[in-house]
């Protein structure tokens, strides 16, 4: 398949604290990659550099040959990166099927005065636009709740509601941070069950950010390890399972 994410010599400072430390990593076309560590050890840093949210410090990051660096949120997200986030963040006052829609109207073409003017392809494509909502509300089990507000959904439904908020902008790659967090081991079954499903049904490439440890050793192809900003292992679930320097940073030194 070959390459499709690569981060060389990431770095990224807040002052005279180091998140991110020159960090390196290679991720290939359509493998679920996880990426785990204790509390503070920069992981959601480094998705917000991957998507533009913050800036890097130093070192660059490319998507199919292209560097990202320095690059906007939204230009990202047009190329084919979505993302979810540890702190959800859904349109609070907005239903669900608004939610995924205004997601799903980064890929239309005719823009504001075609919409103000009702012009016929505007029509078109807002249906376009809703059909494709209600299928991807479907697909995260949610179609029976559309025209609920998201603010009443329970946490396990709002993860999966911004993962169809994500799967909207048509991506090739997902990023999704602590997906499985607040979920009962039911849930989290579920969960691993439907990334592959969804992994296979969009050809999607994976990153997956995740605390419970045994579901990403069940899920992911590769793993990459980090601990106070630094990439201490990378490899196959067995591999990082048996790394001394891994369970030294979850376990401490005997």
């Amino acid at each position: 398949m070959g390459v499709i994410l690569e981060a060389r010599a990431l770095q990224r400072n807040f002052g005279g604290l180091v998140a991110v430390d020159s960090v390196s990593f290679a991720v290939e076309e359509g493998e679920i990659f996880g990426l785990i560590g204790p509390n503070g050890a920069g992981k959601s840093t480094l998705f917000n550099l991957m998507t533009g949210l913050t800036p890097a410090s130093g070192g660059t990051f490319t998507f199919r040959g292209e560097t990202l660096t320095g690059m906007p949120p939204h230009r990202i997200a047009a190329l084919g990166i979505g993302r979810t986030f540890q702190n959800i963040r859904l349109f609070k006052g907005l239903t669900a099927l608004e939610n995924v829609r205004i997601a799903r109207h980064s890929r239309t073409v005719t823009g504001l005065l075609g919409g103000v003017f009702g012009s016929g392809k505007s029509r078109m494509e807002e249906l376009s636009v809703e059909k494709k909502a209600w299928k991807i509300l479907a697909l995260v089990g949610l179609a029976d709740r559309g025209t609920e507000l998201s603010d009443n959904f329970s946490y396990g439904e709002q993860r999966r509601l911004e993962i169809g908020r994500a799967l909207a902008l048509d991506p090739t790659v997902l990023l999704l941070d602590e997906p499985a967090a607040g979920m009962n081991a039911a849930e989290k079954q579920t969960l691993t069950g439907f990334i592959r499903e969804i992994r296979a049904r969009f050809n999607l490439t994976v990153l997956l950010i995740e605390h419970h440890v045994p579901l990403v050793m069940g899920l992911c192809d590769r793993i990459a390890v980090l601990n106070f900003g630094e990439l201490i292992a990378i490899g196959s679930p067995a591999e990082v399972q048996k790394n001394p320097a891994v369970i030294e940073a979850y376990l401490g030194a005997e």
